[in-house]
């Protein structure tokens, strides 16, 4: 059980991870926290943002959708390797999931295959939304990869976490399939590599 890392001290060590990070707009108070509670964080999911070009990325995961209030994740990764924290707190990234795989997560163990969607994960997860078309062609460059690496590493760092405490939406719930174009194994490994 973690009490999430204040945005002061997050900076810090995304600072100290060698993370190039932008602050943006009033990020530090950007939340859904009126829609339930934020904690106790057992861990990081990253995602796709299926867009292209990064201000226009940065815009939609601060803003969100008609049907989907911002912020849609606490930040979003372009390209370049640049993190862009658009909120603190409680954000629309997650959805439903299965209490297996949080279970698991917490234990740090190897993941089920999620099959239920009974559990609030915008509560316990961590959200990086990262800039992708998601149609598993569209390229990952290594500075965007190694920025996914750095920020999930310090966060891990941070709480005590080892690599295992890192997922793809497509492992909270099945009926997601992002990120897509890089395997979570091939993160998690890069992840762990880091953590040593």
């Amino acid at each position: 059980m973690a009490t999430p890392i204040t945005a002061s001290t997050l900076l810090e060590a995304l600072e100290k991870a060698g993370v190039e990070f932008k602050e943006v707009r009033d990020w530090r108070n950007h939340n859904r926290n009126h829609k339930g509670p934020w904690g106790p964080v057992h861990g990081i999911m990253l995602h796709h943002t299926v867009t292209s070009g990064a201000e226009e990325t940065v815009d939609l995961i601060y803003d969100g959708r008609s049907d989907l209030p911002g912020p849609l994740a606490h930040g979003a990764i372009t390209k370049d390797g640049t993190v862009h924290l658009v909120g603190h707190g409680r954000a629309n990234h997650a959805g439903l999931g299965d209490d297996d795989v949080l279970r698991a997560v917490i234990a740090e163990k190897s993941l089920p295959n999620p099959n239920q969607a009974n559990t609030d994960g915008n509560r316990y997860f961590y959200g990086f939304e990262c800039e992708n078309l998601g149609d598993g062609e569209d390229p990952w460059p290594e500075a965007q990869l190694d920025a996914i690496e750095r920020t999930a590493a310090a966060l891990c760092k941070h709480h005590g976490w080892n690599e295992r405490s890192v997922i793809g939406h497509l492992e909270w719930t099945d009926q997601k399939t992002d990120p897509r174009g890089f395997t979570m194994d091939e993160m998690r490994k890069r992840i762990a590599a880091r953590l040593k």
